[in-house]
């Protein structure tokens, strides 16, 4: 039976830092923290457990912030450049999941001491990653403080804590608290993903990617028109920063976005969409094929796409965009595309039998549309 998620943080896990917790000081009260860290663990999600092992470490480590850190220092793994992510900890000290309740106790106690907390989290990230805990800084009065010590950091020998300064300052952060200041005015971050978007490791491209991903969720126009100013004298892997970064405003049709990617509005004719199954049944696939030609005389880029526009309980449609191809289309030249799209049970969509239509859009232009035919089951 695979592990569970939440089973990042187990009784063993828990073992571990009672262990080398009271290791850096045997003032520190195993049984009272173990009881509190694995109270009805069995009951609790991952945030959840990772919240009750910081209480529990509040309640048990030092009121003093200054000796608690001495403790979260002396109790880390001496650090490895290992896949930090399947690590756990071991006679060695303290190394993957188990950070995350260590950082949120950086986040929530080390207020009054910034510098100390920012040498813990930046010491912490190296062994997993301290990208929820430095937002309590960026959310507190220490945030201009924090904001100079990340600009510091994106020049760090270090790829973790070079990542953290992306990943930290994601505004939307997945699992994390919000940076509200950041979704309405992200210029600082921008200033600081400039200085990354060219870093050596793709482990630290790819957070400066999401970053303007969850950017462009509240400012596109402002992310298309970095990514217009990025792919100039671009190497292979900005070109794949940047495209991981619009993935959402691709799929969008973003059109400054797409003319960041040379899609411009296709000069086609004799455009046919052929739907050849009128009729499809759950667990079945809509198959489809379309054909066009090109009026240009020169070669075109086109990033193929289709909507299926799903038929709702109230009778509307609800569209969903589904990505098809990228090419370069000759000029003059003929294309012939088929495609088979499945209608199989997913969590995240229920189906209604009714009329669907499907869309094509290329480079953001719709071309072609037609009606089909959708049922939940056959009828005999």
């Amino acid at each position: 039976m695979s592990e569970l998620f939440k089973d990042k943080f187990n009784p063993q896990v828990i073992d571990s830092m009672a262990s080398h917790f009271y290791a850096a000081w045997t003032g520190f009260d195993q049984i009272s923290f173990l009881e509190y860290a694995k109270n009805d663990l069995a009951h609790l999600e991952l945030k959840e457990r990772s919240k009750q092992i910081t209480d529990a470490m509040w309640r048990n480590l030092p009121d003093d912030f200054v000796l608690a850190a001495d403790i979260l220092l002396a109790s880390l793994r001496p650090y490895t450049n290992d896949d930090i992510y399947g690590l756990t900890p071991n006679e060695e000290g303290i190394v993957g999941w188990a950070i995350m309740p260590m950082a949120d106790y950086v986040g929530l106690y080390g207020q009054s001491h910034p510098d100390l907390s920012m040498t813990l989290l930046k010491e912490m990230t190296k062994r997993f990653s301290s990208e929820f805990g430095i937002r309590y800084f960026l959310l507190s009065d220490n945030k201009a403080k924090t904001l100079a010590t990340l600009k510091q950091w994106t020049r760090d020998e270090n790829h973790h804590v070079r990542r953290l300064v992306s990943e930290g300052l994601r505004p939307r952060l997945p699992w994390a608290m919000q940076l509200p200041e950041f979704i309405m005015d992200p210029t600082p971050v921008i200033e600081l993903l400039e200085t990354l978007k060219d870093d050596e490791e793709e482990y630290v491209r790819r957070s400066v990617a999401n970053n303007l991903n969850d950017i462009a969720k509240d400012h596109p126009d402002l992310v298309a028109g970095i990514a217009i100013k990025w792919m100039a004298d671009a190497d292979e892997k900005r070109r794949k920063l940047i495209r991981h970064a619009c993935r959402t405003l691709l799929k969008q049709s973003h059109p400054i976005a797409l003319q960041a990617f040379g899609y411009l509005p296709p000069q086609i004719e004799n455009t046919k969409l052929t739907i050849r199954t009128p009729e499809v049944y759950l667990n079945e696939h809509l198959e489809f094929e379309l054909s066009l030609t090109s009026s240009s005389a020169k070669n075109q880029s086109l990033m193929i796409d289709y909507i299926i526009h799903h038929q709702k309980k109230n009778g509307s449609t609800s569209p969903k965009v589904f990505k098809g191809k990228t090419m370069t289309l000759e000029a003059g030249k003929t294309l012939n595309v088929t495609k088979r799209h499945p209608f199989k049970k997913v969590t995240t969509r229920i189906y209604y039998s009714g009329q669907h239509t499907i869309e094509i859009i290329i480079n953001g232009v719709s071309v072609a549309t037609s009606a089909f035919h959708f049922f939940l089951k056959k009828s005999f």
